[in-house]
């Protein structure tokens, strides 16, 4: 079951499917490896194991993803990058404590930018505006390119109630891909909040958004005017904690998640729209 809680984003980056759709769940029983050409190097297994790990995860296959992990951990061993697609399906399928210690793990490597991302994202699912905050800025400073970090760090700010600072991030992911419906849906959405009718208009206009992606926009802000929105009931928090940041103090204890809004999938999904990988920049 998918757990999304940015709309517009992701996620967390924030997904629809991508590449080929048609493999169907009895292929992930398979061992992805044995499915390569007999004339592919032994070398380059361990790479394709890992690709196709990452293929199932983008056709939302999570729990066939988290057996194959376990797969290639007996076979090959452990690794950053293998963590990391743990990670993601971890969070995907709800387990956010062990997501958490996952994504903490690989803070300070070459899978930082995607672990701060996934670090933010669990941080807004637990209502924890603070830290969602921090966690996504991070990820923005070190791949200031990634159109879904941007897109992600800018609703988040936009929960938060924090229309200025959301400004930027997501005028910077509009205009670094100027034909993403994510990009420009969520730009629409802070104008509709800033109650600038005519340029959510504008943008609804020239990035052809169909009626159903307006409705969606419009609902979106109206539901992000409300109290409610901002509002937290007691819950138990996560047992990892996350760390601080270098360019803050993070709060001691994250939030407990909100009782309201339930945000929808990625706007992506419900445009019925094929986004990029998520993780990586474009």
């Amino acid at each position: 079951m998918r757990m999304h809680v940015l709309p517009l984003l992701m996620l967390l980056g924030a997904t629809a499917l991508t590449g080929c759709n048609t493999t169907s769940v009895a292929q992930y029983k398979q061992d992805p490896v044995s499915l390569a050409a007999p004339e592919r190097p032994p070398q380059d297994d361990k790479q394709l194991y890992l690709e196709l790990i990452t293929q199932m995860q983008r056709q939302s296959a999570w729990y066939a993803s988290l057996a194959h992990v376990d797969a290639y951990r007996q076979r090959y061993g452990d690794s950053p990058a293998l963590r990391l697609l743990q990670a993601d399906a971890l969070r995907e399928t709800g387990q956010l404590p062990g997501a958490q210690t996952l994504y903490t793990s690989l803070t300070n490597g070459p899978q930082a930018a995607a672990a701060w991302h996934g670090l933010g994202l669990i941080a807004v699912r637990n209502g924890d505006d603070t830290q969602a905050e921090q966690a996504l800025a991070r990820a923005v400073q070190l791949q200031p390119l990634n159109t879904d970090y941007l897109g992600d760090l800018g609703f988040a700010r936009l929960r938060a109630g924090q229309l200025d600072q959301a400004r930027e991030p997501l005028a910077k992911a509009a205009e670094l891909a100027p034909g993403n419906v994510k990009a420009n849906a969520n730009l629409a959405v802070y104008a509709l909040l800033r109650n600038d009718t005519a340029t959510a208009e504008r943008i609804f206009s020239s990035a052809a958004l169909p009626e159903a992606a307006r409705q969606e926009v419009r609902r979106l802000a109206q539901q992000l005017r409300q109290p409610a929105a901002r509002a937290v009931e007691p819950t138990t928090a996560p047992t990892a904690a996350t760390p601080p940041l270098r360019r803050g103090t993070a709060a001691s204890a994250p939030a407990a998640p909100r009782s309201e809004p339930r945000l929808a999938p990625s706007m992506l999904e419900r445009f019925g729209s094929t986004p990029t990988s998520q993780e990586s920049t474009p």
